[in-house]
């Protein structure tokens, strides 16, 4: 099942801040939650939508948290991560 994407979101100052301290842009950001790979809950009104991409030969996430029990949805950080294993769930 492909995992529901989110449109309609702002993003947060403090996700502004982490974005640009981590070198991600809004468009990368803007990919991913147009196109998760796998969305997760993390808890009651936050989900965290994730996908996997590649950057000089080397796996990466980006794993964006959205605090979706508002309107619209809040982008609240954003980071890649190399550890692709760790946080991605192969379905069975």
């Amino acid at each position: 099942m492909t995992p529901e994407p989110v449109s309609g979101y702002t993003v947060t100052e403090h996700a502004f801040w982490e974005m640009s301290r981590r070198n991600l842009s809004e468009d990368q950001i803007r990919k991913v939650l147009a196109n998760p790979g796998q969305r997760e809950k993390v808890r009651e009104g936050r989900d965290v939508l994730q996908a996997k991409f590649f950057e000089n030969g080397q796996e990466y996430l980006i794993r964006v948290f959205v605090d979706v029990d508002r309107k619209p949805p809040e982008i609240v950080t954003a980071y890649r991560t190399s550890k692709v294993s760790k946080y991605w769930s192969e379905e069975k």
